[in-house]
């Protein structure tokens, strides 16, 4: 193929099509209007000899050729605006460019409407575009350059990846307001004999109650495990079970309806934690965005 008869534009509109799954929402991203987004997704189905995006109800689902260009053309887009872009001179209230970061949902609910907050105020043109992905996931794409920053409790990290600690958590144990194991001292019979729902990224996630207890020669009932944190309240208020979760999330979630109490066994405090590429530590947008990022978590 010859790259000077393509149309790198195209590029970007693959992109906008595998971020919004609807041609018409990928219009409005670009901006450009619909017929001329139809018209360009008939042009990258010529040039990659693909379907590239199927209609199902009312989205646009990627076939699996577009699934693997797009980690592809999206570090192709972020290294051409890299290399466009002036970062020497980067002025954050008139910057145009977008940060992509990796967060769960629980540190997600802390800190991303107080650092959206604090962009809109003194970077209006500065947009974040944030990826859900386990923390595995997330060194590997530090690494190729698919994510700036992620935020993260503890990763086991190479050394071409910087972290600094933001604000400090502690696990509890959340069950229903008007569970049994709600009143009184939770003891670890109790703790050990009740049923336990727990959340889990992936195979390898960080299991720090499982692994004091192991330590110990105990192990919880687990029945069921759940993709994200934010699942566990609606559940545990409609069920018997008992949970372990982040001390600063239980607090938003501490209501009538919602009831915490410290473990029945020391517990370690630790860190929430911002992750980088050594590669972006002299880089002026990055550092603002790293302060802004460790400002705001400071005040959690």
């Amino acid at each position: 193929m010859n790259l000077r008869s393509v149309d790198l534009n195209l590029l970007v509109i693959f992109d906008a099509l595998m971020r919004e799954r609807h041609v018409t929402r990928a219009a409005l991203r670009i901006p450009m209007s619909q017929p001329a987004m139809s018209n360009a997704l008939a042009r990258l189905r010529h040039v990659f000899r693909d379907e590239l995006f199927i209609r199902s109800g009312g989205t646009m689902e990627p076939t699996p050729r577009a699934i693997e260009l797009g980690d592809s053309v999206r570090q192709i887009l972020r290294q051409t605006e890299r290399l466009m872009s002036s970062d020497v001179n980067f002025e954050p209230a008139t910057a145009q460019r977008e940060f992509t970061a990796r967060m769960s949902d629980l540190v997600g609910c802390l800190v991303l409407p107080q650092i959206l907050s604090a962009i809109a105020e003194s970077a209006p043109g500065i947009t974040l575009d944030i990826l859900h992905m386990s923390p595995e996931r997330t060194i590997k794409a530090l690494e190729s350059d698919e994510l700036d920053f992620g935020l993260s409790m503890q990763l086991q990290h190479a050394s071409t990846i910087r972290r600094q600690p933001l604000f400090m958590d502690r696990m509890v144990c959340v069950m229903r307001a008007d569970h049994p194991l709600a009143g009184g001292k939770l003891t670890m019979k109790r703790f050990l004999d009740a049923e336990h729902l727990r959340v889990a990224m992936s195979p390898t996630d960080i299991r720090f109650v499982d692994n004091v207890l192991a330590d110990q020669g105990f192990a919880r009932k687990v029945v069921a495990k759940v993709p994200h944190w934010l699942l566990i309240p609606p559940i545990l208020q409609e069920s018997h079970l008992i949970a372990v979760i982040s001390g600063k999330l239980a607090a938003r979630f501490s209501s009538e309806s919602i009831a915490v109490r410290p473990l029945p066994f020391p517990s370690e405090p630790f860190s929430w934690d911002i992750y980088w590429h050594r590669r972006n530590d002299n880089s002026t947008s990055h550092k603002w965005m790293r302060e802004l990022v460790v400002e705001v978590c400071s005040a959690i």
